[in-house]
């Protein structure tokens, strides 16, 4: 995913209201902007942190700087949930997920299940319908391991037991974690901070929902997936 027009760098002076931000332009401008991720985003909020954003010129548009990426902890994170889908589609158009590679035809946002959405589905003839819930990782406080989620989410074991369904139908069912960060060499369940998740994942995965986790490199020119990393 390449930024085009390049991001503009700045300084986090707040983020607020979930969906709002303040910062301070490299030219002493405050701006408020858009903050596309309405989560917890533990540990990426620090006041005085390096920012980098998208600029849009819009009618209409109420706020032109979108927030994309913070430095944290000496690395550059991607914040913007709407990326991942993204990400996600250039993977598997690219065969970088192996177990995939053989699906021809890539359909977005398919109605699945009880009122949802299915991020990716992936169909060709001859092969089992693949379903792929794409959820955005960001969160990382211990060196090199990523974790999901940072916060309670009653949403995502939804879409686990959804996932659950799916597989138990005939379909394959698949949970892809996108992680916008490059520090990562291997991904878990954050249990501690929701128990209730952890234990709806190993259920899914009991009723054959298959798991990956995809990092990715994270520049102030483009968010690009990298490579499959292991879960443990």
């Amino acid at each position: 995913m390449l930024f085009d027009p390049p991001l503009v760098e700045g300084r986090l002076i707040s983020r607020y209201k979930r969906f709002l931000f303040d910062a301070e332009l490299e030219d002493g401008t405050i701006i408020t902007g858009n903050c596309p991720n309405t989560g917890s985003m533990l540990g990426l909020t620090a006041p005085g942190s390096r920012i980098f954003m998208s600029v849009h010129d819009k009618p209409g548009r109420k706020y032109a700087h979108q927030f994309e990426m913070i430095e944290a902890e000496g690395t550059l994170v991607g914040v913007n949930t709407g990326m991942p889908n993204r990400i996600a589609e250039e993977a598997i158009l690219s065969r970088m997920i192996p177990s995939l590679a053989p699906y021809p035809l890539l359909a977005r946002e398919k109605r699945y299940g009880v009122n949802s959405r299915i991020d990716i589905l992936l169909s060709g003839e001859g092969l089992p319908t693949a379903y792929v819930e794409v959820k955005n990782v960001h969160f990382s406080r211990v060196p090199g391991l990523a974790e999901f989620p940072d916060t309670k989410t009653e949403r995502g074991a939804k879409h686990l037991a959804e996932l659950g369904n799916v597989a138990e139908s005939g379909h394959r069912a698949i949970m892809l974690y996108v992680i916008q960060r490059g520090d990562c060499s291997a991904f878990r369940i954050c249990a501690d901070l929701d128990p209730s998740y952890a234990a709806a994942f190993e259920h899914a995965k009991a009723r054959g929902v298959e798991a990956y986790a995809l990092d990715c490199t994270v520049s102030q020119s483009q968010i690009t997936a990298k490579s499959l990393i292991p879960l443990v």
